[in-house]
């Protein structure tokens, strides 16, 4: 996940997109003409906030090409949508923006792994971020797996007691207790410590993250990230959350299985009816919208409407929701809970949810994250308050920089957003635990 904010993703064609905040642009640019702003945003002079707005200058040969009236248009070519392309971006499907999975690093190589373990019944362990995007995540490799006929098992790291990421010893543990394949998703490209490690334990690991990779990078089986710095056709696909990078893995899992002769007598799984929690994944963790997300959160919210996920449903009647869930309800309602496991309770809630078949056990946990989020709001707020206080008499300083004992470290990313929203500077919160570390 980006940070720690939810925020709803817009798109130009979603019922739940104000049009006057859709691909707009900030400029400080007021050229008025004849007593007129000739490009302001449907006659919108300056925001709330006192600041001008103004569309994002098109080419030249674009501006007349459009009816006034025609705002969505006018949309998709602000935000550099190529002319071509306006129809498939207006109806966004995964056939018009799937790519070729083999086009990334180490994707059929990875696929090839899993594909040896799904056909020799090897245990495999999902080692994922406690953030939405780990979350689901884990959730897609574990719910296609288990279609596959194969039951992996998920580990996500405590965040106050394990920290971010990968650790040595938890990849090892998860070997000597018979894992002979280790996925981490939403994390693991800089996890050098811990995946060489694994590689003495001794056990495989695939790594699937879209987190920025350094020039050199860590010893997997494989690693499959269209961030990393040797992608070629691939970084065009940068702004995938992870769980789109998982989606185009399970596609070609399934391909090269079918390529084996594999479902000659077996159901070959949708991958298609994963795709609700592939768009919450991708809303949560604040990806663009644009290019394959956008079909992902466009068809995966037709496929959440059916409700066929036990722990969403769960999940959607414990935020009180009495209709299709919009995107904007992703961002503020069910991702939010999700996180509230991650932040204040038990990390691994988010994907219990997301795969268990059981309506009582959902219903449960789905309750439990509910009564987690009103405990993070509330602690949010003291911490807020605080560092508000603490950061009064600060002055100008470029940077503000406050800590204090006792904040609760799965908030303070909010509360850092938040403070540098409020004070327009860039903010710093720490915390400070009992033994004195921040």
């Amino acid at each position: 996940m980006e940070g720690d904010r939810v925020l709803p993703h817009y798109s130009a064609d979603s019922p739940a997109a104000p049009p006057a905040l859709t691909g707009l642009s900030l400029s400080a640019q007021n050229v008025a003409i004849g007593g007129m702003t000739p490009n302001a945003v449907l006659g919108v002079e300056r925001s709330i906030l006192g600041q001008p707005w103004r569309w994002r200058a098109l080419a030249a040969d674009q501006r007349d090409d459009f009816a006034p009236d025609d705002l969505i248009t006018q949309i998709l070519l602000a935000r550099g949508c190529p002319r071509e392309a306006l129809d498939l971006h207006r109806v966004p499907t995964i056939r018009g923006f799937m790519p070729d999975p083999s086009i990334f690093n180490d994707m059929d190589r990875a696929a090839a792994r899993l594909a040896d373990a799904v056909t020799q019944g090897e245990q495999v362990a999902i080692f994922g971020d406690y953030d939405v995007d780990g979350a689901t995540s884990a959730a897609l490799m574990i719910l296609l797996l288990r279609d596959l006929g194969l039951e992996a098992r998920p580990y996500i790291p405590d965040r106050l007691m394990e920290g971010y990421g990968p650790s040595g010893p938890a990849l090892v543990r998860l070997a000597q207790e018979g894992a002979t394949l280790i996925v981490t998703v939403d994390c693991g490209a800089q996890a050098f410590d811990a995946l060489a490690a694994a590689r003495e334990a001794p056990v495989d690991v695939i790594v699937v993250d879209h987190h920025q990779c350094a020039s050199a990078l860590p010893v997997a089986h494989s690693l499959v990230n269209p961030n990393r710095l040797d992608e070629t056709e691939g970084r065009a696909h940068g702004h995938l959350a992870a769980v789109g990078v998982a989606f185009l893995l399970g596609a070609a899992l399934l391909r090269e299985l079918r390529a084996r002769g594999w479902f000659a007598n077996r159901v070959e799984p949708r991958l298609i009816d994963l795709l609700d929690i592939v768009a919450l994944g991708t809303v949560a963790d604040v990806a663009q919208l644009r290019g394959l997300n956008r079909a992902f959160v466009a068809q995966g919210l037709k496929v959440m409407a059916a409700r066929r996920n036990i722990g969403l449903n769960a999940l959607i009647g414990a935020s009180r929701l009495n209709r299709a869930p919009t995107c904007t309800d992703l961002g503020f309602a069910l991702g939010p809970r999700i996180n509230a496991g991650g932040r204040v309770g038990k990390s691994d809630l988010g994907v219990r949810l997301l795969v268990t078949e059981d309506p009582d056990e959902a219903r449960g946990i789905a309750e439990e994250l509910d009564r987690l989020n009103e405990e993070r709001r509330a602690i949010e707020a003291l911490v807020q308050e605080a560092a508000e206080t603490a950061s009064i008499g600060q002055g100008n300083r470029a940077v503000a920089l406050v800590a204090g004992r006792g904040w609760h470290p799965g908030v303070i990313g909010i509360v850092a957003g938040r403070l540098k929203e409020k004070l327009g500077r860039p903010a710093i919160v720490i915390a400070i635990d009992a033994g004195g570390v921040g």
